[in-house]
């Protein structure tokens, strides 16, 4: 993971009025009538006079993930609304393979190694979290696990009949070496399957977890990876794609990790079919949980019903991949 990142700036009502400045954008488009135009605006000019009650924003500065899935591990798995979302979409995948060595590569606190054991499986668990690894040995006595990184994994070449790796792609800026490395361990004809996360800032390749303990606070880097992105990072180690499909959730489905949902933990957010135009109310009893620390995206969403729905409608939030490992290819 990049480590090498500067502290970043965030602000609530940047987030508020950006989400109304992608309705807008839609609406432009022609997704929305003249109404929901004049509510946004109405809103955008409401968010602004009322700019003092968003406090004067955070500084926060970057953590790494083991500091951060340190902090996430007690309560990694749940309640998790993602996982819901992305287990019945990525284990059908390899539900018909053949049992032989599967690697669940960033397994975190073993979701997944349980159900690979279960399924008959001989599976390795690889994280470089050791406090989500110590959560998934006691989990699952029935695999094994070691410390590693998904650039450098413990498992010899050519060793393993499948690979998966969920939700932690977006941890990675490059995907050209992890690939590569991901190749190197599977036997020809072996799969790899992989579910990531699509990001939730529009325009923007980052999106940053903010995570904190013990009073302070931090933020993980992530990196949203266009489609072509895979491919160009697996075509050249021989990985063959075999199924590829981007989920979307409903409404402004969206996860994001640890506590408050990403490569991690998981909540949802839909706007009330009952929203009506959904107009920020500066009178409503709403206060930021904590003033203290940055608000979570989970957190702001509902001030601005109407336009948060507008803006991640129809967005994915999970894109999953099966890929074959090319008998014959030069790894």
């Amino acid at each position: 993971m990049d480590t090498d990142r500067p502290t970043i700036y965030q602000h609530p009502l940047a987030y508020l009025v950006g989400l109304e400045g992608v309705a807008l954008l839609r609406a432009f488009a022609g997704e929305h009538d003249r109404s929901f135009v004049e509510a946004r605006l109405a809103d955008v000019r409401a968010l602004l006079d009322a700019a003092d009650r968003f406090g004067p924003g955070h500084e926060v500065p970057p953590i790494t993930t083991r500091d951060g899935y340190r902090h996430w591990a007690p309560r990694y798995d749940g309640p998790n609304g993602f996982w819901g979302m992305e287990e019945p979409l990525v284990r059908p995948l390899m539900e018909h393979l053949p049992r032989g060595v599967a690697v669940d590569a960033a397994c975190g606190t073993g979701r997944h190694t349980e159900w690979l054991v279960e399924q008959g499986h001989d599976v390795l668990g690889v994280d470089s979290s050791p406090d989500m690894l110590e959560i998934a040995r006691a989990k699952v006595p029935g695999a094994r696990f070691t410390e590693g990184d998904l650039h450098e994994l413990p498992v010899d070449d050519a060793s393993a009949d499948l690979v998966l790796v969920t939700l932690a792609l977006c941890h990675v800026r490059d995907l050209g070496p992890v690939f590569a490395e991901l190749a190197r361990v599977l036997r020809p004809g072996g799969r790899l399957v992989v579910s990531d996360t699509r990001g939730y800032f529009t325009g923007s390749p980052l999106y940053p977890l903010v995570e904190g303990a013990d009073g302070e606070f931090g933020y993980i880097p992530n990196w949203f990876h266009a489609t072509s992105e895979y491919l160009q990072a697996a075509l050249p180690v021989g990985l063959a794609p075999r199924f590829c499909r981007e989920y979307v959730g409903g409404g402004a489905d969206h996860a994001d990790g640890g506590a408050d949902g990403g490569a991690g933990g998981g909540r949802e957010y839909t706007a009330a079919p009952d929203a009506g135009t959904g107009a920020f109310d500066p009178a409503a009893d709403v206060e930021l949980e904590d003033p203290a620390r940055p608000p979570t995206l989970w957190e702001l969403m509902p001030w601005v019903p109407a336009a948060a729905g507008a803006a991640y409608a129809g967005t994915p939030s999970l894109v999953v991949w099966d890929f074959e490992k090319e008998r014959g290819s030069g790894r």
